[in-house]
């Protein structure tokens, strides 16, 4: 097949991929059921299981690097292979889990570090097979990423009603390993000779070099870059990780109401990620990072200033937030491609995926400190306005050094 057509369906065949190990994010569905099961075992109370899902986000950039490492030098299969039975395994694992830390153990750190070999893996190969839409294929990868959290909850919240959660740790795990190993066998490594010729996109986005990684962290963009994307996610994880007893705490809204708005916020989350790695391609991505940055602001202060009654305001503040966050991961693999180059871009994205990770660390421990210091949620919001005003500030000293857009 012609690798220009070929191209497509490695696309297709990524998604599915991503599609998976973002059910990753349908942990708080997990976690009651499982807080109860585990609570019958002991015989002792459970008051949450947090600590699993944030050490399966928080190792993820360990396996990002390493994966990349690997795919650059014998290509995406064995790695996707390697890190679908990882991922697998830690999800199936997790059914069997007796105590709190095999469960961190199992889903902690097993589908953590499948998630993080298999999401950097698939996502910068992808973007190399598109020179000419690295916007687009990063949207769309990412967008079946962040879409796999509107979607799973409802699939594994339907297995719940007829399997226990035991059973459907190993149902889940087991169907995704399938479907991750078989897209393995699809998915291929772009050629290093792979050219989209006669586009002027193409030639727009040609950067002037291939960074190794070593090369990337002696330039100062780099850092700039990282830094951004840390100001770009920090409102995001900060509210994702606590939408729920936001919505019912500061806004008065039911659990049934408020598990609606995680729905709400996941839906966006994945719409932001296609349209602004669509729009990316069509203006440039420090440009779409400017008006992603102006539009965070603007939601931060709209959700300081709620309070119940002002149920409108809330939605609207909380769809832009998560617009913008799924903006920023849709953006992030095509702009780091244009600004380091596409060979070496599994590692140089593993790496500056360490900036996601750091805002998944410091934005629920800010929003801890200030629940616990003042009672209330929305003084948390000013900090989200503060970063997104510094993320303004940076893309306007990225444009100025003269770098990649």
């Amino acid at each position: 097949m012609d690798m220009m057509k070929k191209r497509w369906l490695i696309l297709v065949a990524s998604c599915f991929v991503t599609l998976c190990v973002g059910s990753q994010y349908a942990w708080s569905v997990f976690a009651s059921p499982m807080a109860a099961y585990l609570e019958g075992i002991t015989g002792q109370e459970i008051a949450s299981l947090a600590i699993v899902f944030t050490v399966a986000n928080s190792v993820g950039p360990v396996t990002m690097i390493a994966g990349g490492f690997i795919n650059d030098k014998l290509g995406p299969k064995l790695v996707l292979l390697l890190g679908g039975l990882l991922f697998g395994a830690g999800m199936i694992g997790s059914g069997f889990a007796t105590s709190v830390g095999m469960l961190i153990a199992c889903y902690g750190l097993g589908v953590g570090l499948g998630v993080g070999m298999v999401y950097g893996t698939v996502v910068s190969n992808a973007v190399k097979f598109f020179p000419d839409k690295s916007g687009l294929a990063g949207g769309l990868t990412t967008a079946c990423y962040g879409g796999s959290s509107v979607l799973m909850p409802a699939i594994v919240t339907l297995l719940l009603n007829r399997y226990s959660i035991t059973a459907v740790f190993k149902i889940v795990g087991a169907v995704m390993t399938l479907i991750i190993c078989a897209s393995a066998f699809v998915i291929q490594s772009c050629p290093p000779d792979f050219k989209v010729e006669g586009t002027a996109a193409a030639d727009a986005q040609k950067p002037s070099k291939d960074y190794r990684w070593s090369e990337m962290l002696r330039e100062p963009v780099f850092y700039l870059m990282l830094l951004t994307l840390t100001c770009g996610a920090f409102a995001g994880m900060m509210i994702i990780s606590q939408a729920s007893p936001i919505a019912q705490r500061m806004m008065g809204f039911t659990p049934v109401a408020a598990a609606a708005v995680v729905s709400v916020l996941a839906l966006f989350n994945m719409l932001g990620r296609l349209v602004s790695g669509t729009l990316s391609d069509k203006i440039g991505s420090a440009n779409t990072l400017r008006i992603t940055f102006a539009c965070s602001l603007l939601a931060s202060v709209l959700l300081y200033f709620c309070q119940q009654g002002r149920v409108a305001l809330f939605y609207i503040g909380l769809a832009v937030i998560g617009f913008c966050f799924g903006g920023i991961m849709g953006i992030y693999p095509g702009f780091t491609a244009r600004q380091f180059g596409r060979r070496n871009n599994s590692v140089n994205y593993g790496i500056m995926f360490i900036g996601f990770a750091l805002a998944g660390l410091i934005g629920p421990m800010i929003m801890n400190a200030v629940v616990n210091a003042t009672g209330r949620y929305q003084p948390a919001f000013l900090a989200c306005a503060a970063l997104a005003a510094v993320g303004e500030v940076l893309i306007a000293l990225f444009a100025r050094n003269g770098a990649e857009g």
